[in-house]
């Protein structure tokens, strides 16, 4: 008998543990999805801003082609994006920056939950907050021809796809989706 009362008693216990790390696993997850979602809308609002300049340049800006390599980003509305989606996912940012990835711009954004680990067997971690980060980066799909002048038809290889730009003759319509000439993913 004491045996049995001593099993089931470790048994219990491996019960509440698992239960304690599941909880925090649990925030810990949330808290990712969160710093993912952030970084993600940072840069593609970055994006949204890359390719509006881009339909301003062309045929305005005698090098109306650097826009299409994601460079020279105002990121003027990329931290505001960042910290709607982490609102949304009931966290806060506690840290936003511009950084490069390969070459390539992005963010890197560190959130932490509103909510807590919740109550359990080990003490303080119904104050514990669960921190996470993401780094998500704005990679051009398309490549300019080394010979193309920016004040001449170009044509663009877009990832096995081709754009045609005429500076010239250019209207805003003319310019495919934005995820077309630009890919955001996460990175790290």
């Amino acid at each position: 008998m004491p045996i049995y009362i001593w099993l089931t008693g470790i048994l219990l216990f491996a019960a509440i543990a698992f239960f304690v790390f599941a909880q925090a696993a649990s925030a810990r997850n949330g808290a990712q999805s969160a710093a993912d979602a952030a970084a993600l809308a940072a840069a593609q609002d970055s994006r949204d801003e890359l390719m509006t300049r881009l339909q301003e340049a062309i045929g305005q800006d005698d090098d109306w082609t650097k826009w299409l390599l994601g460079r020279d980003l105002q990121e003027t509305g990329a931290s505001a994006a960042a910290d709607r989606l982490a609102a949304d996912n009931d966290s806060t940012v506690e840290a936003f920056d511009p950084t490069t990835v390969n070459g390539y711009p992005g963010y890197r954004v560190t959130i932490q939950t509103r909510y807590t680990v919740g109550k359990s067997i080990i003490p303080g971690t119904e104050t514990r907050r669960a921190k996470a980060e993401a780094v998500a980066v704005i990679q051009p799909r398309c490549t300019v021809p080394s010979d193309a002048d920016p004040k001449k038809p170009v044509h663009l290889d877009c990832d096995g796809g081709s754009v045609d730009i005429d500076p010239e003759h250019f209207h805003s319509d003319d310019l495919p989706d934005a995820s077309v000439l630009f890919s955001v993913h996460l990175a790290e």
